[in-house]
């Protein structure tokens, strides 16, 4: 895509309307037809078939894992539900025009894009901070964090985070030469809170520059209270530690949950001193299709992430964006709430079928689940299996006369943890995949992340197939 323009004067330019979302041409055409015909809940009883188009989740568990067939893939956050109509009607109109070349990002439909963001933000989630001159666009949620970061996080600096937390914000740490200042979060009544003495004492320490804000929370399912942001927001402004606030689930929010976003918040200081990221990566489970945007109410915040942000964007993912905004509302709202029952299914299901597994409270928000697995690790030796997986590894490496610990400094090998094993343990005996709960940080010991974005009858049979493998362990 074509970007040596002035990106900063057409957004400034463009002006905001009335709250009507204003479409590009492609998503006009699409509007009429599909945004009245929301889907239903039976909509999300059938998923799409996964296997064979190099999915992650579902093929990367085959290959990895080394098993010969999946039950369920629950790892990485994506759904398995197929794409909202609108969506899949644009796409297949536009992959009709046979040149792709630059696009103008500069023209008036691409202009329209662009405020149709702005627009949905204001109408659905009241995001009046918000407007064409203080957003930029990025190729995702990671690549706008990292533009922020290049201009406020020295090498060797400090990154505050509320722990357990979202795993790719430390391939962002590593990425730019900083180190995570990490605060455990603690476990209250089957609700993760945040340990706000930890969380301020770790703020105070002068080489703490920016705190990465997860809202809602991955993978813990946190949906933070105005009180709770404010509070967050008025201690890294006391420290000054700039909040970098990545809300892509924020649709995500369970029956008689409210998100809030960090640039609602009354103080004006404190939202001063933020910038949020966010995408319809997530809502729309577009990631494959690179399209995100952040925006701060601080132009000098503003001015240093765009001169650090280069936007490759994705033609077509500016299709499926511009499409989901013109004719998916609907689709969102019922998966919303598809994803809300799933919770409270999988949370019922755990707590009576599988004792070996612990749960807190049905998440607050995002389609992920937190679950605890001690039991698990301790009934299979986890322990003594991830030693002796990296003793293996350790004798093997002194064969070949390679430096193990050199290479395991640099990142470039990991060593095994029993929540590794417990992982494998379950795909092999249970056929379905979850994510180890070690790369979330301080907390993530005993710990494993389940996606439940996935058909009700997915979800139970992944869960029978737990329950079954599990209770061969329990006597």
């Amino acid at each position: 895509m074509k970007t040596g323009f002035n990106r900063r004067s057409f957004l400034r330019n463009a002006g905001i309307g009335s709250g009507v979302l204003a479409l590009g041409p492609l998503a006009a055409s699409l509007a009429t037809s599909t945004s009245a015909s929301a889907a239903d809940a039976a909509a999300f009883d059938t998923i799409a078939n996964r296997v064979g188009h190099d999915s992650v989740k579902w093929d990367g568990a085959l290959r990895n894992e080394k098993i010969d067939h999946v039950v369920a893939g629950m790892g990485i956050a994506d759904m398995d539900f197929k794409a909202a109509p609108a969506i899949t009607a644009a796409l297949r109109k536009a992959v009709q025009y046979d040149n792709w070349g630059y696009i103008d990002m500069g023209q008036p439909s691409r202009k329209a894009w662009l405020k149709s963001i702005v627009d949905w933000n204001h109408k659905r989630y009241g995001i009046t901070a918000m407007n064409e001159g203080n957003m930029g666009i990025t190729t995702g949620v990671h690549a706008g964090i990292l533009a922020t970061m290049a201009a406020y996080s020295p090498a060797g600096s400090k990154v505050l985070l509320a722990t357990p937390i979202y795993n790719g914000f430390y391939g962002d740490i590593r990425a730019t030469k900083t180190v995570a200042n990490e605060s455990l979060m603690k476990m209250v009544n089957g609700r993760w809170e945040i340990d706000w003495n930890d969380f301020e004492a770790k703020a105070s320490q002068p080489d703490t520059k920016v705190s990465i804000l997860c809202n809602p929370q991955n993978p813990v399912g946190r949906a933070w209270t105005r009180e709770e942001l404010t509070r967050y927001g008025e201690i890294c402004l006391k420290h000054n530690v700039l909040v970098l606030a990545d809300e892509i689930h924020c649709d995500f929010i369970s029956k008689g949950q409210k998100y809030i976003p960090f640039a609602s918040l009354d103080n004006k200081a404190v939202v001063d001193n933020s910038i949020t990221y966010k995408s319809v990566s997530k809502s729309f489970s577009l990631a494959g299709m690179k399209c995100a945007w952040f925006f701060t109410t601080n132009p000098e915040v503003y001015k240093a992430t765009v001169f650090h942000n280069h936007a490759d964007l994705n033609t077509l993912g500016m299709y499926a964006a511009e499409a989901a905004y013109a004719g998916g509302e609907g689709w969102l709202n019922d998966c919303v709430a598809y994803i809300s029952d799933n919770h409270q299914f999988a949370n019922d299901y755990i707590k009576k079928n599988i004792p070996m597994i612990k749960v807190g409270n049905a998440p607050e928000g995002t389609y992920l689940q937190w679950i605890d697995v001690s039991a698990i690790a301790d009934k299979i030796g986890a322990k003594k299996m991830a030693d002796d997986a990296n003793q293996a590894a350790k004798d093997a490496a002194s064969k070949m006369g390679t430096d193990y610990s050199g290479r395991q400094a640099m990142g470039e090998v990991r060593m095994q943890t029993p929540e590794d094993m417990v992982q494998h343990w379950l795909a092999k005996n249970a056929f379905v995949q979850l994510n180890s709960g070690t790369s979330y940080g301080l907390g993530g010991a005993n710990h494993m992340r389940m996606n439940i974005a996935t058909s009700r009858k997915t979800l139970k049979a992944a869960l029978d197939s737990i329950a079954a493998a599990t209770k061969k362990i329990s006597a």
